[in-house]
């Protein structure tokens, strides 16, 4: 696919989708240390959101996966 050989694309995504909102801590930062902590009183849109921010870094864990199987 496309998408797994543009690396510029997927960093540019992990840095604005992925970390944002910047402050006082990168969002998916807070949400794993929640998750960390046991998930207590996490709701769906908790868990949605995690996705939603995980989903560049999963694609970047993706992309260079295959380009490691791949040489």
């Amino acid at each position: 696919m496309l998408v797994f050989k543009n690396f510029k694309l997927i960093l540019i995504l992990c840095l604005t989708l992925g970390l944002a909102p910047f402050f006082p801590e990168p969002h998916i930062w807070g949400k794993i240390k929640w998750i960390a902590g046991g998930a207590k009183g996490m709701q769906f849109a908790d868990w949605f959101d995690v996705l939603l921010h995980g989903f560049p870094f999963i694609l970047l864990l993706f992309a260079l996966i295959k380009k490691i199987i791949s040489k």
